[in-house]
């Protein structure tokens, strides 16, 4: 009995060192996917972007700018500024178009495809060999048989969602 009682209480004394081991060595992994020296990079400037696309829907501006804003300040630590920013963003949504993706068998369209391309220029005044100058594309799909007025703003967001976490991908995040 006295040789059962040892080995529990052995066992019992091992958990809680290790437990306390586990407790006072730990160790922070960040999954936000950015990876910035911010000793050296403190700021970020973004720039509004304009629509210079043919096709045109408003909101899909402020839905943009908003969304790319708002990536950078809930996934990282720079201060966001009107100029003279360590990194700097800039470019223009330049295409939004919709276009037949699948016919039916009565040769009538049954999808359609909504895309929309943001060309960015980047410029880390840190590190300028990390500058560039890319097109961000997404694309989403509706049945032709709703119209476009009526899941407009749902695609359009989730984009926007695709194209800033491309972006976000491209400037900050080195996977």
């Amino acid at each position: 009995m006295k040789k059962i009682f040892g080995i529990v209480f052995a066992s019992i004394l091992n958990v809680l060192l290790l437990g306390m081991m586990m407790t006072s060595c730990s160790v922070k992994y960040s999954f936000n996917g950015a990876s910035i020296n911010y000793d050296e990079t403190k700021t970020i400037q973004i720039s509004d972007f304009p629509i210079r696309a043919t096709y045109v829907w408003g909101p899909m501006r402020a839905i943009f700018n908003n969304e790319l804003r708002d990536v950078f300040a809930n996934h990282t630590k720079l201060q966001q500024v009107k100029r003279n920013g360590d990194l700097v963003l800039e470019g223009e949504i330049t295409q939004y178009q919709q276009r037949n993706k699948s016919v039916s068998s009565e040769g009538y369209s049954a999808q359609t495809e909504l895309s929309m391309t943001v060309n960015v220029r980047f410029t880390n005044n840190v590190r300028h060999e990390q500058d560039f100058e890319k097109q961000f594309t997404a694309t989403s799909t509706y049945e032709t048989t709703q119209s476009l007025n009526a899941v407009q703003e749902e695609l359009v967001t989730e984009m926007v969602k695709e194209i800033t976490d491309q972006i976000f991908n491209a400037t900050v995040a080195n996977w």
